[in-house]
């Protein structure tokens, strides 16, 4: 069994700089940056088991940053070092308002301030600038250092070369402006990463902490949820979290799973029920019996799933992050370029081309186009599981938008995966209630799930088994008993022909339900049949609805793959509105139709539940399983789970799906364009240091605010 890999939290990991910075840093550790797995929005970075854990922190140390083993922490670890940022971003801030007045008032008023090149300001207005520098740089000054030292140019040794050069050529306030804003972009970017990791967080971390149970003589004590053993016996009383899974001992009570599987109406939970860790008790109390430990629940996998799903990149953001390797080093080349090449080829002053180098510099930053994508891909993620859609990936996310075919198994995925009772037929002067009553009776003791579907069909009709004496079962075939003396019998319709009482008229009957795809139990006596009962695996009440939204989303063609009868599976399709069939299909076989669908399609999900789907799932572009339906192998093996069983998420994955790469277009669109004005705006002579920075920070707080805009989905 592989060892899972080792996390560690970086303090100030807020923007994809710092990523492609530890990349460089760690990568060599780990065996490629490949290997490495980051989550930006929990400051997170995992690398292979068995890499030395001291070297790794040495490394992000030399990088310019701080790392320690990963733990999890109920309070705001970084809640310091936001203090300490907000402190001297200020000083910054104030001291460069100082510098500017004293600058202002001392050394000959408005022109001199903002002059370009005007020489030294007093040197009161020079301690006040060089105060605002350091206090902006701070936290800047390592990381320029530790990129010059790997000779791999980045934001922070861009920005630092600004300011320096920005105080070589005079301007002063300009290089204490710059130096504030750039701060004050930093601290705002950290901001707005926690802002979007809280509201992650809270859509996420749903179970309370502690577990009420019930002690041997009736009182209650209160534990962590964490130390709970299965087994356990505990109470959640109206309007509580349910802390952990478990199994309903006692007590009957609405609960609101939606949290954990998105259905939006309470669902009724009496002895019996299985209800989950995070869902919201309705009026009644319950008395639980655990049933899984607190590590292990229905939300623990889920918030797992989604952690690790952070780190899996989606092929937007493997594009940016691909562009910001080749932008940065571009824009620094074409800064010296311009510093060089100016004054040659068109006469311009080596200050002021200088200047404009510096400028590019600036605008050299590629935070606002880089981090725009992994926010816009973990709020979908997030918006996701709060609807009952857990996503393993981001890559998984983009796949939706563009399926153009879509395989559905048809047993526990477009039909409940159980029998019902559809229809009741009387004969031979007997009518549906009596039918029922012998039929439940006869079938009270039986296992079978069409036993279960009877029982189920006579409770939902407030039909009580008749008293039935002398019972014998008659395995794989049906069962006898008396009813007020006289002998009655169930069974199947081959033990109909063993027994020699079947009829024309009551062949024709059963082999046309046959043909509908049900399945027919018959009741009879000594002397006739008295009736039967039609079962069939109904279909989920959504599916056709769920099929049609996905035609009216482009998607081109929607087929059956099934293991069950071709007329069964006939049936299901032609109600359902599929456009083709294929049945009988072994595991392989299913796998097999998959690979044809690729071919022809391209972009190919495969919806299943079983083992049996597991390996088309595995092939399809996108694996989809049924999450309370589905076995732990199909659910292992899909890249997406609907935890509620709801066909009807589909559309609206595809729409969420379209919507964050919408988003992502957006961002990059807007990034881009932000930094090609400014460009041009340089090479004219008219754009400023502290203009570019403003822009940039500003760019930077759009992109994240319109990526959250996701989690409303």
């Amino acid at each position: 069994m592989s060892r899972p890999p080792l996390a560690f939290r970086v303090s100030g990991l807020d923007c994809a700089e710092e990523v492609m910075l530890l990349k460089r840093a760690v990568g060599p550790l780990a065996g490629g940056e490949e290997r490495l797995g980051f989550d930006l929005l929990a400051g997170r970075m995992t690398v292979p088991a068995g890499t030395d854990p001291e070297a790794v922190i040495a490394a992000v140390a030399a990088a310019g940053l701080a790392a320690e083993p990963w733990r999890e922490r109920a309070a705001d670890h970084r809640a310091p070092e936001r203090r300490l940022r907000t402190l001297l971003t200020t000083v910054s801030g104030l001291a460069t308002g100082a510098g500017f007045l004293l600058h202002l008032f001392l050394g000959g008023g408005f022109a001199a301030a903002f002059g370009h090149g005007e020489g030294l300001p007093p040197w009161p207005a020079r301690l006040a600038y060089l105060l605002a520098i350091a206090a902006g740089g701070w936290f800047v000054a390592p990381r320029a250092w530790a990129a010059l030292r790997a000779r791999r140019p980045d934001m922070h040794l861009l920005m630092t070369l600004a300011v320096a050069g920005a105080l070589a050529l005079g301007d002063w306030f300009e290089a204490a402006t710059v130096t504030f804003l750039f701060a004050l972009s930093l601290a705002l970017e950290a901001w707005s990463v926690g802002r979007a990791r809280r509201a992650v967080t809270s859509l996420l971390e749903l179970a309370p902490p502690t577990v009420r149970r019930r002690l041997a003589d009736g009182t209650e004590e209160e534990i962590p949820a964490a130390e709970a053993p299965i087994g356990l016996r505990f109470v959640v009383r109206p309007g509580e979290r349910i802390p952990l899974d478990g199994e309903v001992a006692a007590g009957e009570s609405e609960v609101d799973q939606a949290p954990i599987t998105g259905e939006s109406v309470p669902v009724l939970k009496a002895p019996g029920a299985e209800v989950f860790a995070g869902t919201i008790n309705g009026r009644g109390a319950l008395e639980i019996v655990a049933t899984r430990t607190g590590g292990d629940t229905t939300l623990a996998r889920i918030l797992r799933s989604v952690e690790e799903a952070r780190s899996r990149r989606s092929p937007a953001e493997q594009w940016v992050e691909r562009f910001a390797r080749v932008y940065t080093p571009a824009v620094f080349a074409a800064a010296l370029t311009v510093a060089a090449a100016s004054p040659l080829l068109f006469g311009l002053a080596w200050g002021d081309a200088l200047y404009r180098a510096l400028v590019l510099l600036v605008i050299a930053c590629p935070c606002a186009l880089v981090i725009s994508t992994p926010v816009a891909v973990v709020a979908a993620l997030a918006a996701a599981a709060h609807r009952g859609v857990l996503i393993k990936g981001g890559a998984h996310l983009e796949a939706p938008a563009r399926l153009r075919a879509i395989a559905f198994d048809k047993t526990g995925t477009l039909t409940a995966g159980h029998p019902e009772v559809v229809e009741i037929v009387p004969l031979s002067g007997h009518d549906e209630r009596e039918l029922l009553e012998r039929a439940a009776a006869l079938e009270a003791d039986s296992e079978h799930p069409l036993a279960r579907a009877i029982r189920a069909a006579a409770a939902e009709r407030g039909v009580s088994p008749a008293a039935v004496e002398r019972f014998e079962s008659h395995p794989g075939k049906g069962a006898t008993g008396l009813f007020g003396g006289q002998r009655f019998w169930i069974g199947s319709h081959r033990y109909l022909e063993e027994r020699g009482q079947e009829t024309p008229e009551v062949h024709d009957r059963l082999e046309a339900i046959a043909a509908a795809g049900q399945t027919a139990v018959v009741v009879g006596n000594d002397v006739h049949v008295c009736g039967f009962l039609a079962l069939a695996d109904t279909l989920r009440p959504e599916a056709r609805e769920a099929l049609a939204g996905l035609r009216a989303a482009g998607v081109r063609q929607l087929v059956m793959l099934t293991g069950d009868h071709a007329a069964t599976a006939t049936a299901v399709a032609a109600e359902v509105g599929l456009d083709a069939v294929r049945a009988e299909l072994l595991p392989d076989e299913k796998l097999a139709a998959i690979e044809a669908l690729v071919r022809t399609h391209g972009t190919v999900a495969m919806v299943g539940d079983g083992v049996n789907d597991a390996p088309a799932m595995a092939r399809a572009t996108l694996g989809i399983a049924m999450g309370t339906a589905g076995t732990d192998a199909a659910i292992e093996t899909a890249d997406i789970a609907l935890m509620a069983d709801d066909l009807g998420m589909l559309p609206w994955l595809v729409g969420l799906s379209r919507r964050t790469l919408g988003v992502i277009r957006q961002n990059i669109v807007f990034a881009l364009g932000v930094k090609a004005a400014f460009v041009l705006l340089t090479l004219l002579g008219t754009a400023s240091l502290w203009a570019a920075i403003a822009a940039d920070t500003g760019a930077s707080l759009l992109v994240v605010a319109n990526a959250l805009r996701l989690l409303r989905s």
